[in-house]
């Protein structure tokens, strides 16, 4: 971070802020790809200036893809955006990339789903009208990631130089030529503010999908982004991801709080990571069963890992990072299968483990990332030139009362009124949700006939006192007229205390007296307890009167 403060201290440069534009796209024609079977992929015709489109999975349940044009060699490469990663990688096959100086340097890149191999090498690479004459990428010769059955040729990480798999090898190497792409597009203009920007929009299910994807600067209608809280990451100092601090989650009515297994971290927060390049979100199992469980007609799926849930539910939930609520669009929690209308699935994904291996608690992907303007900032620089630390910036983009119009629009039933979310100045997390009109038109309806329920219950009550009473009466006199008392009462009567005359009738005269010996079963915290012997255990001895075991 220092060596790349002085660089663009050092450096002078004219600004160029670049916006990127982005339309859904629907790819029926793609086909899923499986172990290493290769896959012929028709790139779609994209315009002069640099689009982000929006793809479709093939597959049952709709899954988006952000992607955009990079031109590497003079030829131009359709990748996906990742704010998870942090490298670029592109297939050569079947279009190899042209002018390309190859090392040596072998590298595997592995991600959450999916790897690619091929050499490091360097290229004149082209983003968003911004140049840089020597990028470094992964030139890949065989590889498995999604990304590639959705049209992609390969992945652009927007992450921090220090989750860069390409820059520790050519570091390794005593070289420092491995920076990111990100990295060097600020570092060759230094005046341009480094922060980048997404709209990921697109919460109906129609082919359209409004958004963009910035480069320092804002939409001018999200420019008041600027004016919200700056979430810092965690770690603050120094981190290798977009990760951030989740205070609570809301689900309806209700408040969840939330907790971390990330060693450090505020044991109140979940630790969550900031992923474009992911469709879903990944939860803890808790988290997950808050917002499905209390779902009528709602179950877990086993076998495909998420909840199956009934389309024209509309499940209300929300999130509060830094003292800030953030709505998620309904469409976006149980999205619709695109095969069958009538089957929708949980997008909240349950995880029985650490989901990060340790270092986040949540991966939080497009489905949640669709209801926010996002800004992802590298760090302010200071009048001496220094940088500070990264921060998000996020605007909510989600009206709760719209999106349940629009919810309905597409399930059908009746849109709800009057969601609101409220948090407390002071972070705990305390919320007071008006989840619609319905509920307190049923509540006032219960009022109104609440004194004629009270009324019956107190009846019912007074009619049980009175059985009661009689059933009390008619038993004492039942003991008077035909009851036998003992003349002596049982616990009273004497006991003879000397042994018989006649002895005991299956053993021999006992030698001693019989001694008492009381036994405590009272346990104490350093009682060893031990299972009793079983009784008459051996063989008896004449003359000897057996126990009993307690």
């Amino acid at each position: 971070m220092k060596l790349w403060a002085l660089y663009l201290a050092a450096l002078v440069g004219v600004s160029v802020a670049v916006k990127i534009p982005f339309i859904q796209s629907k790819r029926p024609n793609l086909q899923r790809r499986s172990g290493g079977a290769s896959v012929t992929v028709s790139h779609p015709s994209l315009a002069a200036a640099p689009q982000l489109l929006a793809t479709e999975s093939s597959g049952d349940v709709q899954d988006l893809l952000y992607m955009a044009n990079v031109t590497l060699g003079g030829a131009d490469f359709l990748v996906q955006l990742d704010t998870g990663s942090s490298d670029l990688w592109v297939e050569n096959n079947p279009t190899p990339v042209p002018n390309v100086n190859a090392t040596s340097q072998i590298c595997n890149l592995t991600y959450g789903i999916g790897w690619a191999y091929g050499n490091i090498s360097y290229v004149n690479a082209e983003f968003a009208g911004i140049s840089v004459p020597s990028q470094a990428f992964l030139d890949v010769s065989s590889a498995q990631n999604p990304a590639l059955s959705y049209g992609a040729a390969g992945i652009l990480g927007l992450g921090f130089d220090s989750l860069s798999t390409i820059d520790a090898w050519v570091n390794s190497s005593g070289a420092a030529t491995g920076r990111t792409l990100l990295y060097n597009l600020f570092h060759d203009n230094p005046s341009e503010p480094n922060f980048i920007a997404f709209s990921l929009q697109g919460t109906s299910d129609d082919d359209q999908i409004s958004g963009s994807f910035a480069i320092g600067e804002t939409e001018p209608g999200y420019s008041n982004v600027t004016s919200t809280n700056k979430i810092p990451t965690w770690p603050v100092n120094s981190p290798t991801r977009w990760n951030i601090l989740l205070d609570s989650l809301f689900v309806g009515a209700d408040t969840f709080s939330v907790s971390t297994g990330v060693q450090g971290a505020p044991s109140n927060k979940a630790v969550v990571l900031l992923d474009s390049g992911t469709s879903y979100t990944y939860a803890p199992t808790d988290a997950c069963q808050a917002i499905y469980g209390g779902i009528s007609g709602a179950q877990y799926d086993s076998s495909l890992g998420q909840w199956l849930v009934p389309c024209d539910t509309e499940i209300d939930i929300a999130l509060q990072f830094d003292n800030q609520i953030f709505p998620i669009h309904p469409l976006d929690v149980s999205p619709q299968s695109s095969g069958d209308p009538s089957t929708c699935v949980g997008s909240f994904v349950p995880q029985s483990v650490s989901v990060g291996a340790g270092q986040f608690d949540w991966l939080i992907g497009d489905n949640v990332l669709r209801s926010v303007y996002a800004l992802y900032d590298f760090g302010d620089f200071d009048s001496s030139g220094n940088m500070g630390n990264p921060y998000v910036q996020m605007l909510s983009l989600i009206n709760p009362d719209q999106a349940s119009v629009e919810f309905h629009d597409v399930r059908g039933g009746t849109p709800q009124s009057n969601i609101t979310y409220n948090v407390s100045n002071d972070g705990s997390g305390s919320t007071t949700v008006t989840l619609s009109t319905d509920v307190a038109a049923t509540i006032d309806k219960l009022s109104k006939y609440l004194p004629a329920m009270l009324a019956a219950m107190a009846l019912n009550a007074l009619i049980l006192i009175i059985l009661a009473i009689v059933g009390l009466v008619l038993l004492c006199r039942r003991n008077k007229k035909g009851s036998r008392v003992r003349k002596t009462p049982g616990r009273l009567s004497p006991m003879p205390m000397n042994v018989p005359s006649t002895g005991y009738p299956h053993f021999a005269s006992p030698q001693e007296p019989h001694t008492y010996e009381p036994v405590s079963m009272a346990l104490t915290e350093d009682t060893l307890f031990a299972l009793p012997s079983p009784a008459f255990k051996g063989e008896s001895r004449s003359g000897d009167r057996p126990r009993s075991v307690a």
